[in-house]
């Protein structure tokens, strides 16, 4: 398919210089020891710390009073709170996006941890260590881009390279990637989580591909790269992660497709030459067939091999992200079973990383 047909070309050195570590989800590498961190709170422990209010809502009881549910969270996760007997005014002073300075306990909710306050104070930025509260990759992101980047050398295709090459010298573009995340909730919901999710899916890509020939190495490569780049305007990447208004109006998909002519007409005008509609036709419909079906906001259907290839790329990665962190954030250390998974439709089953030996 392209210049009339698929490449075969092969990746040197093979994939043992890829090896593939084990997902790290809970994002306890701080060492601010006078805190107690979202991850590690349990029912019964008293609360008298700040957090970063990530939702905030004011709701009516059955008797007619007022309550405050928030979603507070710092750099290690997330908590429900509840506070009883609020007001209007109290609720007002509780800033969105914000600091809040809580007392309070966890209590336990249907099996999940869940904070009560029972008094808050709206704390100001300058006063907190913003890091405690962003939540980011546990992988060094420059070191994952260099991964990137130098599985993308493989490029043989001409066309190909050099579109790639006119978003690697994006500086703008190429310092939004390396601090977005890869979504809100589902998957690598962090700063950095969009470069891991991608470096993953290529070193996938990596590791598979001898075992299809029939497939194009160039675009399975290039298609890796830019599925999800869009990810980096759609999402915001600050304390709080939330979809920008583009990112609302157009999506992650559609900002790619773009992104993908725009580079081709810059490539067009530095060598002079036309590049292959068929080529940008290709990796568009790649990206816009990669979440597979329509209900998950796919506009088109996989109808190219590679597309295929790339759709259940991203959607293992996704998957062995969503378990690993229900295994690693379940609350309850002695259940075989984690809480219910509604974006999996599941519960994951704990104990079978380490398989019985014959008994005698």
């Amino acid at each position: 398919m392209l210049s009339g047909h698929f490449s075969t070309n092969r990746l040197a050195g093979g994939t043992n210089d890829l090896p593939h570590e084990g997902y790290v989800i809970r994002m306890k590498r701080m060492t601010n020891e006078r805190r107690t961190y979202v991850c590690d709170l349990k029912a019964g422990m008293n609360v008298d710390q700040v957090f970063v209010v990530r939702q905030k809502e004011l709701r009516t009881t059955k008797a007619g009073g007022y309550f405050i549910s928030a979603t507070l969270g710092d750099s290690s996760g997330n908590i429900i709170a509840r506070m009883w007997q609020a007001s209007e005014t109290v609720f007002n002073g509780i800033p969105t996006d914000g600091f809040l300075h809580v007392k309070g306990r966890v209590e336990d909710y249907r099996g999940m941890p869940q904070m009560i306050i029972e008094a808050c104070r709206p704390v100001s930025a300058d006063k907190v260590d913003v890091s405690e509260f962003i939540p980011t990759s546990p992988y060094d992101v420059d070191e994952m881009w260099g991964e990137i980047t130098e599985i993308l050398r493989e490029i043989k295709n001409t066309p190909l390279k050099l579109l790639v090459k006119k978003i690697l010298e994006d500086k703008k573009l190429v310092t939004a990637i390396k601090r977005a995340p890869a979504a809100v909730q589902m998957h690598h919901p962090y700063a950095g989580g969009l470069v891991e999710h991608t470096r993953n899916v290529m070193r996938n890509a990596v590791v598979l591909l001898p075992f299809y020939p029939q497939l194009s190495v160039d675009l399975v490569l290039a298609g890796t790269f830019l599925h999800d780049l869009g990810k980096s305007a759609e999402l915001s990447s600050g304390i709080n992660i939330f979809y920008t208004d583009r990112g609302q109006l157009i999506g992650h998909l559609t900002i790619a497709v773009v992104w993908i002519q725009e580079k081709a007409k810059l490539v067009e005008e530095e060598t002079s030459q036309k590049f292959p509609h068929e080529t940008i036709t290709l990796l568009q419909h790649i990206v816009l067939s990669h979440h597979g079906e329509y209900e998950y906001g796919s506009p088109k259907l996989p109808a190219i091999p590679e597309a295929f290839f790339i759709h259940f790329l991203d959607n293992l990665d996704a998957k062995m992200w969503m378990t690993e962190n229900a295994i690693e954030s379940d609350p309850d250390n002695e259940s075989r079973w984690t809480t219910y998974l509604k974006q999996l439709d599941t519960k994951i089953f704990k104990p079978h990383k380490e398989l019985p030996e014959m008994e005698s």
